[in-house]
This record gives C-alpha cells, structure tokens and sequence, in this order.
C-alpha cells in the first residue's frame, strides 16, 4: 500500500506545483509542509480535506481505502 504523503507528493508534482504553492493553499508554511511530505510531522485532517478538494480525489484514493466487491 502506498503512503498517502506520497500521494499527495505525486499529485503535486504532476501537477508542476510547488512545496511553497501548496503550502499556501493550506495556510502554512513551506517549511511545515515539507516536514509533512518527509513525514517528520502528521498531516491533519482539515489538510487532507483541503488537499482532496484542490486537487479532486477523493480521501479514500489519497489513503488506500477500496471496498472490495463481494
């Protein structure tokens, strides 16, 4: 299962946007939101929220979440 920072690493990335443009759609730092993409700091659920909607996937996508079908 793939991390959900790195994800979200790859959704900015191909999107050709940068630490510091993200981190202003979340309303901090460049600084606090490498520390989430290393990991170093949890990302909390108002980010993911956020992240989800800027780039329009859904949580469960992000965090590996699938139903399986019976």
């Amino acid at each position: 299962m793939e991390k959900y920072m790195e994800v979200l690493r790859a959704l900015r990335e191909d999107r050709d946007l940068t630490q510091q443009q993200i981190a202003e759609v979340l309303g901090t730092s460049q600084t606090m939101y490498a520390r989430y993409e290393r990991r170093a700091n949890e990302l909390p659920i108002r980010h993911l929220i956020t992240l989800c909607r800027f780039y329009g996937v859904s949580a469960d996508d992000v965090l590996g979440l699938r139903r399986k079908r019976r």
